[in-house]
């Protein structure tokens, strides 16, 4: 449950951030590959915010071959991002990047909603 001082207006976040959550080219890149790599019609990436994860919430990513009337859609490079209008109350104003570095590669989220994360980055707290 969000904190009343952190309580989102779903159609105020829409109007004030273009777009709600950015992708970046380097995300977009990876969601292309995956989706050349799989050759599967699931040609979307959907973000989404659940319940659990060692901070309280945690981020999960599936591949989607429809969007739902009220998903949020930001497309880069061809590639295309969802989040669904609950999880965006979290994710506004959030980054999804694709990092490829020496301890691994992964999506990240960078997300200036949370207070705090634990040391993978996949939960985080509000």
């Amino acid at each position: 449950m969000i904190p009343d001082k952190r309580k989102f207006n779903l159609m105020a976040v829409q109007a004030d951030i273009d777009p709600p959550v950015k992708l970046t080219n380097s995300a977009a890149e990876r969601i292309n590959a995956i989706v050349d790599d799989l050759k599967s019609t699931k040609t979307m990436l959907r973000v989404a915010v659940n319940g659990g994860g060692c901070s309280g919430f945690q981020y999960s990513f599936d591949l989607e071959d429809k969007q739902n009337p009220d998903d949020i859609v930001v497309v880069n490079k061809g590639a295309t991002l969802l989040v669904d209008s609950i999880s965006l109350m979290y994710l506004a104003g959030s980054e999804v990047d694709y990092v490829n570095d020496l301890i691994g590669a992964a999506f990240q989220i960078k997300n200036p909603n949370a207070t705090a994360s634990c040391s993978c980055g996949s939960s985080f707290t509000i």
